[in-house]
């Protein structure tokens, strides 16, 4: 059964006071308004809406949860960085991003969306910047692969994994398509062995 298959919806919340009480670990999945997260879970999940995917970036507001089949919570974070987004509106998500992010205390590992023919903008290294102090693992997942020639794809791949290489082993890099389905097994092996060391989720 894959990891992420038959995922629940369970609640959306808007402020970091509706968060809902910590109960199994959570797998954060965060990105900027274009990078392709939604498609990404969605692919995962193999739910065609699972995660809504909108035609105007920025859109989707909320932290979304979903429980997997093992007690597990896949934590949907709202897209960042689209710049018609009003300032007030892209405040109130950076608290709520930097609020989860930081102070979590369930929460393992951070797989972060990047469009792999524009990765590390500035927003993603602040997104790491808030997330890797805690040591926990970040997993790079750089979508529309497809849209690379081969050779354009390892290039990518190997300049993401060269800058991000002062953090170690707590951070790992992939490609991965959603229109192709290519690369779902390789994330399934890693945020896996994430769960596989974090403390038993209790039953859902």
């Amino acid at each position: 059964m894959s990891l992420f298959r038959n995922a629940q919806f369970e609640i959306s919340i808007a402020k970091p006071s509706g968060l809902p009480p910590p109960r199994g670990p959570e797998i954060a999945f965060a990105g900027r308004s274009n990078a392709g997260k939604s498609s990404a879970i969605n692919t995962l999940a193999n739910h065609v809406r699972l995660a809504f995917v909108s035609k105007t970036p920025g859109r989707t507001q909320l932290i979304n949860f979903f429980r997997l089949q093992n007690g597990a919570v896949l934590v949907d974070l709202p897209g960042y960085g689209y710049a018609e987004v009003p300032e007030a509106v892209r405040r109130q998500w950076q608290h709520l991003l930097e609020d989860y992010l930081t102070r979590r205390p369930n929460l393992i590992g951070l797989v972060l969306i990047m469009d792999s023919r524009h990765p590390l903008k500035d927003r993603d290294r602040t997104m790491i910047g808030w997330f890797a102090p805690s040591g926990r693992p970040i997993h790079v997942l750089l979508t529309k692969s497809d849209k690379l020639t081969r050779s354009e794809a390892a290039a990518t791949l190997a300049a993401v994994k060269k800058e991000l290489a002062p953090l170690g082993e707590q951070v790992t890099v992939q490609l991965f398509s959603s229109l192709k389905k290519t690369g779902v097994e390789e994330v399934e092996q890693v945020v896996g062995s994430w769960l596989a060391e974090a403390p038993s989720a209790p039953p859902a």
